[in-house]
């Protein structure tokens, strides 16, 4: 079963001229649980305050399936796809709680950096280890069918 990291509401700020939730914020709220999710294996701002590491965003792919209005309910989930000792690459999905539909997803690729020199390193074996462990689960998970998709207009 996918994880859990974060939920919270369509905030008054959050909205544009369209009415709805503006694209930026859809990355924003990804990114509030993607702190949930770095904190849960030991790499959050905690970490950094102790050790001169931090993941970097590498790459992220943002999809917009439904909108969302001012106030609804939001959580977001999250499907560790893979990692090695240095890159984590990861699936969210964004829901509307009350409605029950899927408003948007975001497939990442990040880093880890060493904060001193500013280059990659490898992750603490304490974080490799809690990854594999929520991998082991999550790669019996069916692939998210948006990480096949290219991006293009299809012809006819």
């Amino acid at each position: 079963m996918e994880m859990e990291l974060w939920t919270g509401q369509v905030e008054p700020g959050w909205i544009d001229y369209n009415g709805h939730m503006n694209v930026a914020y859809y990355h924003m709220a990804f990114d509030r649980a993607t702190d949930r999710f770095l904190d849960t294996v030991g790499l959050g701002e905690g970490y950094l305050a102790r050790e001169p590491g931090s993941m970097f965003a590498l790459e992220d792919r943002l999809s917009y399936q439904r909108e969302l209005e001012l106030g609804d309910p939001i959580r977001i989930t999250l499907q560790l796809l893979d990692f090695d000792e240095k890159r984590m690459h990861y699936f969210q999905r964004l829901y509307n709680t009350d409605k029950g539909y899927l408003a948007g997803t975001c497939e990442h690729l990040s880093i880890f950096i060493d904060m001193r020199i500013r280059r990659s390193t490898q992750m603490p074996p304490q974080v490799q280890a809690a990854l594999q462990g929520i991998f082991e689960t999550h790669r019996l998970l069916d692939r998210p069918q948006e990480t096949l998709r290219t991006l293009g207009i299809r012809r006819r």
